[in-house]
């Protein structure tokens, strides 16, 4: 089992050495921080699970730092005061801002270890009841400014009834996002019904979606499903030319008919979709008057790569996810295995985080997850033709990465320059027959891309 990990923050150096030397003897993972800035920038790299926190400091005290992280949520393991002159005043506001106790200097070593004792074991049964409460629906993790952001972004939209549409590449969780602005909005005690659009083919989709009559008999279809509550339309860009035609019916007469049916049932559901980014704009194949009534209002969903700040949250949040509803057993990433997670591009993005986390609970072993087990199970999977922000270089010698930068980069310049090598080697500053040779060695074929 891996060791407890304590941050200890105060001013005095003398404090900070006595206090590492003594807990680390007695078995725990210990960090020190001389300052406010410090302790957050340990927070923020990983969570502790007992920090112990000085009152007087001289760029920001004990009091505000608890304050900010109490506040803002950044912190959920148990804080231990620590004062050399502390006044009644003081204590009762720590206590009141979440601190667990409160020790006052000249330390007693032994009063010190009782309690560092005793509020691990209770940080470790509130993270214990805590997971036992998760609901099967809670707001996207995530502390970065990108996620903060997003998250003000559908708590906006979601008191609208207008539709929304959810770009972001697959694996982002657009139907997790779907899920949250639904959990928001004014519909929420109503259903939430999720489609796949390859399932809508010509022959069927009608009848999916609005249902049918016959003998006196109703089958609801998934408008009706979804009547009071929201329908999310996953990856519109799989919807057959029929089924668009059929939506699009549906949506410019603002109701549908049951199959066999002859009254006209109006809407009573929200409508978000889901979509692809392209080339050619978010849902390319989506005829544009479609996408015009489903498009009213447009969020980016990123992949993960661009908020990966947030994967050690991502990781822990996952792990307790399937410790608690699926009984795996529970194991924990160690620092270097989170910063190496940190540093991959996760082409398949959330998704592929979740699987991760999954197959080593799955595969078991030590409970700490270390580095090497991380890199066995990061395979490779992406060809040269990936584009680069997908790849994962940290995992080839340094020559291959090098080649697969180089062959992106000039594929990319090339596509660019409309397949003219002349303009190429004006662009990235390279003599024309040193770059023929360049381009030949990457297999870049430049009169392919020039005829294209």
């Amino acid at each position: 089992m891996s060791a407890q990990r304590i941050l200890v923050v105060d001013d005095e150096a003398d404090i900070r050495g006595l206090l590492g030397e003594i807990l680390a003897e007695e078995g725990y993972e210990v960090e020190v921080a001389a300052d406010a800035a410090a302790a957050r920038r340990a927070v923020a790299r990983q969570e502790p699970d007992l920090v112990l926190l000085d009152i007087w400091m001289p760029d920001t005290d004990g009091i505000t730092l608890l304050r900010e992280w109490s506040e803002k949520h950044t912190l959920r393991c148990p804080v231990v005061m620590l004062s050399g002159h502390g006044t009644v005043e003081t204590a009762v506001e720590a206590t009141r801002l979440g601190a667990f106790d409160f020790v006052e200097k000249p330390l007693s070593i032994a009063k010190l270890l009782r309690t560092a004792e005793r509020a691990l074991e209770a940080g470790r049964k509130r993270r214990q009841a805590q997971r036992t409460l998760i609901p099967p629906l809670v707001a996207p993790v995530g502390k970065s400014r990108l996620m903060l952001k997003l998250r003000e972004q559908v708590q906006q939209v979601a008191a609208h009834e207008a539709p929304v549409l959810l770009v972001g590449e697959p694996g982002t969780g657009r139907e997790a996002f779907a899920r949250y602005l639904h959990s928001l909005g004014p519909r929420a005690s109503g259903p939430f019904v999720a489609v796949s659009c390859a399932s809508l083919d010509d022959a069927t989709a009608a009848v999916q979606l609005r249902g049918r009559e016959s003998d006196g008999a109703v089958e609801p279809g998934f408008y009706e499903q979804a009547a009071g509550g929201t329908l999310f339309l996953g990856s519109i860009e799989d919807l057959s030319a029929g089924a668009q035609r059929l939506l699009l019916a549906d949506l410019e007469q603002g109701g549908f008919v049951r199959d066999g049916g002859g009254q006209r049932m109006p809407f009573s559901m929200r409508l978000v979709a889901g979509a692809n980014p392209g080339p050619e704009g978010p849902a390319g194949g989506v005829r544009r008057d479609l996408l015009a009534h489903l498009e009213v209002i447009t969020i980016r969903i990123p992949p993960l790569r661009e908020y990966a700040e947030d994967v050690p949250d991502l990781l822990r949040h996952y792990v307790d996810r399937l410790v608690d509803e699926e009984g795996m057993p529970f194991r924990r990433f160690s620092v270097a295995a989170q910063n190496r997670l940190r540093n991959y591009p996760w082409p398949g993005n959330v998704r592929e985080l979740r699987n991760l986390v999954q197959r080593v609970l799955i595969i078991g072993g030590p409970e700490e997850i270390g580095l090497d087990e991380i890199e066995q199970q990061l395979v490779t999977q992406q060809g040269p033709d990936e584009p680069l922000v997908k790849q994962d270089l940290l995992a080839l010698p340094l020559r291959e990465a090098r080649e697969q930068f180089e062959r992106a980069y000039l594929l990319q310049q090339l596509m660019l320059c409309g397949g003219k090598v002349g303009l190429l080697a004006k662009r990235v500053g390279m003599e024309r027959t040193h770059l023929y040779r360049k381009l030949r060695s990457l297999g870049v074929d430049f009169r392919q891309i020039s005829d294209d």
